[in-house]
C-alpha cells in the first residue's frame, strides 16, 4: 500500500480532516493525497506557500520564528502546520519547507534539507530531513516523508 493510501484509510478509519501547508515541495504533497480515490472526505486544502511572505501573512508564522531560526527549520514547519489547522478549521495539519535546489543551500543548510511538521490541537511532531539527488528527487523524498511522518503522528 502506498503511504498516501495508508494516510487516507488512518484519517477515514478516526474519521480526521487534513490540510496542508507546502513550500519546496510546490503542491506535490496535496496532489499525492488526492490521488487516493475518496480523498475528498478527509482532505479540505492546501496552500502552497513558496515565499516567507506568504509564510507570514497566509499560514500565521511569526516573523521572528524565520528571522531566528530561517524558513527552513523545523520550527517553521511546526508553525505552517498549526496555520493550515486555522486556516482550514480541520483536524491535522502538515506544514513541509526545504531546500529542493540545486541552489539555496549553505554550509549549514545544504540542499535536501526539508523540514516536516505535522500538528493538532494538543500536540505537534517535527523531524528534519537531508535527502540527496536531484531537485524533483528531493521533492519526492519529501512528500513520502510528510506522508509517512504523518502516519506515524496518527498511529502514535
Amino acid at each position: 500500500m502506498k503511504p498516501a493510501e495508508k494516510l487516507g484509510e488512518l484519517l477515514t478509519s478516526q474519521n480526521l480532516t487534513l490540510a496542508i501547508a507546502e513550500s519546496c515541495t510546490g503542491g506535490l504533497l496535496g496532489s499525492a493525497v488526492t490521488d487516493v480515490p475518496g480523498s475528498s472526505a478527509f482532505f479540505l486544502g492546501g496552500i502552497i506557500a513558496y515565499s516567507d511572505t506568504s509564510k507570514i501573512e497566509i499560514l500565521g508564522v511569526p516573523a521572528q520564528t524565520i528571522e531566528r531560526n530561517g524558513a527552513v527549520s523545523d520550527r517553521t514547519a511546526i508553525c505552517m502546520a498549526k496555520g493550515i489547522l486555522n486556516n482550514f478549521a480541520c483536524d491535522i495539519g502538515i506544514g513541509i519547507t526545504g531546500i529542493a535546489g540545486p541552489s539555496g543551500g549553505t554550509e549549514q543548510k545544504p540542499v535536501g534539507t526539508v523540514f516536516v511538521a505535522v500538528a493538532n490541537d494538543e500536540r505537534e511532531l517535527a523531524r528534519g530531513f537531508s535527502f540527496k539527488g536531484k531537485r524533483q528527487d528531493i521533492r519526492e523524498s519529501a512528500v513520502n516523508a510528510a506522508l509517512e511522518l504523518t502516519c506515524e503522528f496518527l498511529e502514535g
